[in-house]
C-alpha cells in the first residue's frame, strides 16, 4: 500500500460513467434520478423516492464528505450516486455504499464500472472495503457477490437519520481485488 493521502471525494472516469464530488446544487437532478419507487423497493428505506425522505438521504450524503454524483459518460445524464464512508484508519478499511442507479441503467455495467473505479481509486490508500447491504436487498447482495465481495457478518445498523435495520456486511480486500482485476483483464 502506498502512502497516499486518502481522497474520499475524487473525480472518477470510466467509459460508462463519470463520478464527481456531490454538491448542494445537485439536489434536484439527483432527486429526479431517485424519484422512482422501484429503485428503492429492496432498500431498507423504501420511501427514499419521496422528496422529504430523499432530503434526509441527500443531507447525509453531503455531511459524509465522501458522496459522489454519477453521470452517464455518453449522455452526461445524472444516473445515481454512491459514497465512501466509515473509514477506519487503524484497520485500513473503508465502506462503499448508499449506491443507487436509475432503472434505465440497471444490468448494463454501470454499477460495475462505478464500483471498479471506486475500488481502483481507494485501494491506493486502504487494505479492504466493506459494503453494507440491507438484509432484504437481494438484488444488491447478488450484485456484490458477483463482484467478488464475501459476506463477513450480519449487523444491525441505522443509516443516516433512519431507524435501525438488519444488514449484511460484505468485504473485498486489496489482494482479492487485484486478483479479480487480473482475471477480468485476461478474459477481456
Amino acid at each position: 500500500m502506498e502512502n497516499n493521502v486518502l481522497n474520499i471525494q475524487p473525480t472518477l472516469q470510466h467509459p460508462l460513467i463519470i463520478a464527481r464530488p456531490l454538491q448542494a446544487e445537485d439536489f434536484e437532478s439527483l432527486f429526479a434520478a431517485a424519484s422512482d419507487p422501484l429503485v428503492w423497493e429492496q432498500h431498507p428505506n423504501k420511501n427514499r423516492y419521496q422528496r422529504e425522505v430523499f432530503e434526509n438521504y441527500f443531507t447525509g450524503a453531503m455531511e459524509s464528505g465522501g458522496a459522489l454524483l454519477v453521470r452517464d459518460a455518453a449522455t452526461k445524464e445524472v444516473i445515481g450516486s454512491s459514497r465512501y464512508s466509515e473509514y477506519d484508519s487503524t484497520a485500513g478499511v473503508i465502506s462503499i455504499g448508499y449506491t443507487f442507479f436509475k432503472r434505465s441503467h440497471w444490468g448494463k455495467g454501470y454499477n460495475y464500472a462505478l464500483k471498479s473505479a471506486m475500488l481502483d481509486h481507494i485501494f491506493f490508500s486502504v487494505n479492504a472495503v466493506d459494503f453494507y447491504i440491507g438484509a432484504g436487498n437481494k438484488r444488491s447482495q447478488v450484485s456484490i457477490e458477483k463482484f467478488g465481495a464475501i459476506k463477513i457478518r450480519e449487523q444491525t445498523m441505522a443509516y443516516f437519520g433512519e431507524p435501525t435495520q438488519p444488514n449484511f456486511v460484505y468485504r473485498i480486500t486489496r489482494q482479492q481485488w487485484e486478483h479479480l482485476r487480473t482475471e477480468h483483464l485476461q478474459s477481456s
